[in-house]
């Protein structure tokens, strides 16, 4: 294949967007980070790292996010390792590992565990979980449509002898099994799915999520990615930024309870949402993964070629790409083993079949295999689906496409 790069004023007009964007006051500061197969071919950003304190670094590549949602692919990765590795299968009933689902049960309401329920006539299985066509969802709290459910920020599961215990009693309530929105694979919802397949891999492996994603992910791939917050990740976070009800920008003070942060607390991992990593380390994986995709040359590559393909695969019903395509606010999605896939072109941005997704905070990342680009976007700022960096996103993607130079002939070891 050929190799995508930057052309010479593509690349100053992207430049000179950035640096207006990261002065103008609008968002917190951002940074951009794109590679072709080869490697990197572009990383701009700025802003401070703490909020109006000029004594904290600039935001560059080696800055440290919490990528919340942006884990979920590193957890599905995870499972998808194991399946490689014949430890795991697609249809492996969930309920074999995790007990809750034995017995999963079809709600009536999604908004409390007060509600009237019925047997789930389908085994729950790890193709389910990897394409959110589990039912597993998240509960929608009527006054706090943006903060994170309790099942992510209570300190009890911490605190407790058998933290999964714990997490699994949050989730369940009086209910005598898991509470699924519909039977299992005939539609799509946002949940729970990911956290099941990192307490999948503990089960299944012996290791707790962090030493599995460790062994098969970080360190083969130079990642210094962790669901610790180190202090060595610690010296470079970029912290979260809030914007109030009159749009202004302000401080984080924990207005949303969020996730154990504290690395000396924490005792259960979870893959949906528990990540710190740099945009620079994490482009390292979506750059491997593009490379399988693309047949281009990898030593020890993380997964099979036949399962990176999974990752651009559309895996929903017709229904579950509807509803995500609801979700989501943009037509034609479709859901793989890992990832949103998209069906069509967006005009003058991402091509068909790129695969992507975001984080709570604002983080974004895809792979577009069409074009041969992989693109990271680094950015902290609550409550989630934030206006003004929806924008920005919108735009940054557009002016990158247009600062593509014509591919040419890679240089191949």
């Amino acid at each position: 294949m050929s190799v995508t790069t930057l052309s010479a004023t593509g690349k100053e007009a992207l430049d000179k967007f950035i640096a207006k964007h990261t002065k103008d006051g609008k968002v917190p500061g951002f940074v951009l980070g794109v590679s072709n197969v080869e490697g990197e071919i572009y990383f701009q950003g700025g802003g401070l790292s703490v909020p109006d304190d000029p004594k904290s670094p600039e935001i560059d590549a080696d800055s440290v996010f919490w990528i919340c949602s942006q884990t979920k692919m590193i957890a599905a990765i995870a499972v998808l390792k194991l399946i490689d590795l014949g430890k795991l299968s697609y249809d492996t009933p969930v309920g074999d590992y995790l007990a809750p689902f034995k017995n999963p049960v079809v709600v009536d309401k999604t908004s409390t565990l007060n509600t009237t329920f019925k047997p789930a006539q389908t085994t729950v299985t790890v193709k389910h979980l990897l394409n959110f066509s589990s039912g597993l969802f998240y509960p929608v709290v009527k006054d706090d449509l943006f903060g994170l459910p309790i099942g992510y920020t209570s300190n009890d599961i911490h605190a407790a002898a058998d933290p999964l215990a714990e997490y699994f009693k949050i989730l369940l309530g009086p209910l005598p099994g898991i509470p699924l929105k519909f039977e299992p694979g005939t539609d799509f919802i946002y949940g729970w799915s990911s956290d099941m397949l990192g307490f999948l891999v503990e089960k299944v492996s012996g290791q707790n999520l962090e030493q599995f994603c460790k062994a098969h992910i970080f360190e083969p791939l130079g990642m210094k990615t962790s669901f610790y917050l180190t202090p060595e990740l610690k010296k470079r976070l970029v912290e979260l930024s809030f914007r109030n009800e009159n749009g202004d920008l302000c401080k984080w003070n924990n207005q949303i309870k969020a996730i154990e942060h504290d690395p000396s607390k924490v005792k259960l991992f979870y893959g949906g949402i528990g990540l710190y990593t740099s945009m620079r380390d994490y482009l390292k994986l979506l750059r491997h993964i593009l490379q399988i995709k693309t047949d281009y040359p990898v030593s020890n590559p993380v997964l099979k070629k036949e399962t990176v393909e999974t990752m651009f695969t559309p895996s929903l019903t017709e229904k579950g790409s509807e509803s995500l395509s609801t979700f989501i606010m943009m037509p034609g999605l479709q859901w793989s083993t890992a990832l949103a896939v998209c069906t069509e072109d967006w005009p003058q941005r991402r091509r068909k079949g790129t695969a992507f997704w975001g984080g709570w905070a604002g983080t974004e990342h895809f792979i577009d295999p069409a074009t041969g680009i992989a693109m990271v976007f680094g950015i902290q700022v609550a409550p989630t689906r934030d206006i003004e960096s929806l924008k920005l996103k919108a735009q940054i993607e557009a002016e990158l496409y247009a600062a593509l130079a014509p591919p040419h002939l890679p240089n191949r070891l």
